[in-house]
């Protein structure tokens, strides 16, 4: 099979094709097209089969890279599939919306100038065909538990432990104050990179595996009618596991924070997203969350702010810039996102930083300072400082606060003091185990590492799963030498 790689050399990095910019403003489907089988077993055949293989080992999940490349150029669809599929929950998701630049395409040690492989497309198209093929089935455990495991959060963490300990055989119950599964995937980011019947079809397929889902359910400090109290959960199931997530979007201040028009992030692409779900969203029929012929200033430089500024472009915004106070090569979100993005027509506005918003009861402006890079903070990255007598006005009739995200205040929202947290507020865990300070409660994933990324969940969120199933085996012995 050693004949069908290392094409490096003379097949050239191709991506799947992209719709012109143009088209591609005017709705929210993704930009990318499938790759038809000739092509992606071409780019497939471009791998180098590296001895270490730095994809690999850069791969949150340490995803087998190279062994589902080889597999696809053979057109082994079936066995690529399988290996993909292996340490990945959900390979069609990563391969979506991963930043692939930053992790196993930015790691490939193909030599320079030839380009890296491309992994993420070759990922999504094995997936997709698996599920065209009818290869992708339902978890079937070899036999049933009785014990019952609680997940808190449907977001992709939760939905990977649940598959985890599905496969166990415990009967598994997912708890989630959302209408449908998938936390961020379904509601934060946006169908251009991830469209939400990609989340449905897994949702039908966690069905059929016998993954119970209690949507529209909150938790909380006590029982109600669209919630249940914590401790209700704990003596309902056998082992509990958090995965919530982190949903408190982080705050600017300064003078005019309060105007009308400056919105979260979060519920802007939240009311996008449910439009594009076909459900009725007051905010967004009254203009709170709809860009549509304003001038908008998103401020942030992550990938949500990308987000942010290519829904604004989609829903007919008058002009988009995003304000970030650091330049293009300190920016965390992805290349690739950016590139997208000025493609769209959004304006990038480096080195700026917001002071004020100015308006009277609606934001009309936004009040930047210019910035200049200075020496590296004990992190290693550049820290950044005013120019003096710089500062000028954007106009805006929206603002956008893509600033991250922080954990709530869980040990208070669910009556639980003992519940420990750290200086940042994310839950506190025995590295080694995932437990937290309370017995047979886990947690997992955001909401222990703080924002991250999606691939970074379902690593948490296996690897969780595991340590709750070594702990119930314990358990349940324990339960049964003192039953003799």
């Amino acid at each position: 099979m050693a004949e069908r790689m290392l094409k490096f050399v003379s097949v050239a990095q191709e991506q799947p094709d992209k719709r012109a910019a143009e088209a591609r403003r005017n709705d929210f489907n993704e930009i990318y097209a499938e790759f038809v089988p000739a092509k992606a077993e071409a780019q497939a055949s471009r791998c180098s089969q590296c001895g270490v293989p730095f994809c690999s080992v850069h791969c949150p999940l340490g995803n087998n890279i190279p062994d589902w490349l080889m597999m696809t150029a053979a057109g082994r669809m079936e066995e690529a599939y399988e290996l993909s599929s292996a340490t990945n929950t959900f390979p069609e998701i990563c391969g979506r919306i991963c930043p692939q630049d930053r992790l196993c395409e930015g790691n490939c040690v193909i030599e320079e100038g030839f380009e890296s492989v491309t992994i993420g497309a070759v990922e999504r198209y094995i997936t997709d065909t698996a599920f065209d093929n009818g290869w992708v089935k339902p978890v079937k455990p070899v036999a049933e538990r009785d014990g019952s495991v609680a997940i808190i959060g449907a977001g992709p963490g939760g939905l990977a432990a649940a598959v985890q300990l599905r496969e166990q055989g415990y009967q598994v119950h997912v708890y989630d104050r959302y209408d449908r599964i998938g936390g961020l995937l379904m509601y934060g980011i946006p169908g251009f990179k991830l469209e939400k019947d990609i989340v449905l079809r897994r949702h039908k397929l966690l069905v059929e595996s016998g993954i119970q889902f209690h949507l529209g359910k909150g938790i909380g400090d006590a029982d109600g009618a669209d919630s249940i109290a914590f401790s209700t959960l704990r003596a309902r199931h056998d082992g509990v596991l958090i995965a919530t997530g982190v949903y408190r979007s982080r705050d600017i201040g300064g003078p005019g924070a309060g105007l009308g028009g400056i919105v979260r992030a979060l519920d802007y692409l939240t009311a996008s997203n449910r439009v594009s779900l076909g459900d009725k969203v007051a905010q967004y029929d009254n203009g709170e969350l709809n860009a549509a012929g304003k001038s908008v200033v998103v401020i942030g430089g992550g990938d949500t702010a990308m987000d942010c500024v290519r829904t604004a472009i989609r829903q007919g915004a008058k002009s988009v810039k995003c304000l970030y106070r650091r330049d293009r090569a300190n920016m965390p979100g992805s290349v690739r996102e950016v590139k997208n993005a000025e493609e769209e027509g959004v304006e990038f506005v480096w080195l700026a930083a917001p002071q004020a918003f100015e308006g009277e009861g609606h934001v009309t402006g936004v009040r930047a300072i210019r910035m200049k890079l200075g020496l590296p903070d004990a992190s290693g990255r550049q820290s950044v400082e005013p120019v003096e007598n710089s500062a000028y006005t954007l106009e805006a009739d929206m603002v956008v606060k893509a600033l991250g995200f922080d954990p709530e205040p869980l040990p208070t929202l669910w009556g639980q003091p003992e519940l420990e947290v750290s200086r940042w507020g994310t839950l506190m865990v025995d590295r080694k185990t995932f437990m937290t300070s309370l017995p047979g409660v886990f947690a997992a994933g955001d909401i222990v590492r703080g924002a991250s990324l999606v691939v970074w969940a379902i690593r948490d969120g296996r690897d969780a799963a595991a340590q709750m199933h070594a702990w119930l085996e314990e358990l349940t012995a324990a339960q049964a030498e003192v039953a003799e």
